[in-house]
């Protein structure tokens, strides 16, 4: 799961999408990921294909959802 953030905080954005969707197609799936974000599943695949546009907010609802779902907690640190 860290691997899906740092990508989006290294402003990877298509890396990080292509990540975070296999990651929730091997766990959460689109369907469960969709009823728990309140979003629709198209919605959903459509924002993280190579072609999507993802707002930060329903980023941020992914995120939050696929970690509740893996059992973890990301938390962002600065480096120097």
């Amino acid at each position: 799961m860290t691997e899906r953030v740092d990508q989006f905080l290294a402003v990877d954005l298509e890396t990080g999408k292509a990540v975070l969707r296999n990651y929730i197609n091997a766990t959460i799936g689109f369907e469960r990921l969709a009823e728990e974000t309140g979003s629709l599943s198209k919605s959903l695949i459509r924002m993280l294909s190579p072609m999507g546009h993802p707002t930060a907010s329903t980023l941020f609802s992914v995120l939050s959802t696929a970690q509740k779902a893996a059992g973890v907690h990301l938390a962002v640190a600065a480096s120097r």
